[in-house]
């Protein structure tokens, strides 16, 4: 990555920091001489964390709920003594299927988690980063979030509702010298990925290996993204290198004109 010192020192939270893009996102900050704080639901996530970014202050959280987002933030001030820097990166990857197979709860979770959880963070986090350096929020939505997605409404539902979302608080926060963006991943290589590709093929009744070959080849580059291809965008737009990149959807999906 380039070099780029203006992350140095600052005070970052990440949520669902302590497993796939997360860890990697949080890797990236550490990298750049960041404090980084992250929370999440994972036990067994913050354990690795603890183990492997002993620096890093890892809090075992629910975005979702508003007494935990608000102790979150306690031991945030605690410990940092402030923030410079969001990243809204918990999500659910929800229910697939057609869209009368959904239940009201699976339906209610992916919204409270994906949406209400942005929420939740933003609304503790700007009064601490009006007094930060620099400040700045991402936004994790999708692919999903500008296109549609057979079998994946509530999830391309939450992700379109991020894109507003960042939109309307970089107009309200603006003026008051806080950034905000949205970064839209592709198909992410990993673990959480072949889960959903292994859901879509049990309901679509496809072999796994059709649908695999369906996400590799929507994309122009005819391949997924990584989790350091999104990391690195999240740490670009939260530096000096991007002062003027505001109100942004960053897109990073390999040029993919629409989903499988």
């Amino acid at each position: 990555m380039w070099k780029d010192e203006s992350l140095a020192g600052k005070r970052v939270l990440v949520t669902a920091g302590a497993d796939g893009i997360g860890l990697e996102i949080t890797r990236a900050f550490v990298e750049a001489g960041a404090r980084v704080a992250v929370c999440d639901v994972s036990g067994a996530g913050l354990e690795r964390v603890a183990a492997e970014l002993p620096g890093v202050l890892a809090v075992r959280a629910d975005v979702s709920s508003e007494s935990d987002v608000a102790a979150l933030f306690e031991r945030v001030d605690a410990t940092l003594g402030g923030l410079d820097v969001l990243v809204n990166n918990a999500g659910v990857a929800g229910p697939t299927g057609g869209v009368e197979t959904l239940s009201l709860a699976d339906w209610e979770r992916t919204l409270a988690v994906n949406i209400t959880g942005q929420f939740l963070c933003a609304r503790a986090a700007v009064p601490r980063l009006r007094q930060g350096r620099a400040p700045a929020i991402v936004n994790l939505s999708s692919a999903a979030g500008h296109l549609g997605m057979p079998g994946r409404s509530v999830y391309s539902a939450s992700k379109w509702a991020v894109v507003g979302f960042t939109k309307s608080l970089a107009l309200e926060l603006g003026p008051q010298g806080i950034r905000v963006n949205t970064v839209l991943p592709g198909a992410v290589d990993g673990p959480r990925i072949r889960a959903v590709i292994a859901a879509k093929a049990e309901s679509l009744g496809k072999p796994v290996e059709d649908v695999t070959r369906s996400y590799t080849s929507q994309a122009a580059l005819g391949r997924m993204v990584t989790m350091r291809d999104i990391a690195n965008m999240v740490r670009f737009a939260c530096s000096d290198q991007a002062a003027s990149v505001h109100g942004q959807e960053l897109v990073v999906d390999g040029l993919t004109q629409a989903l499988s």
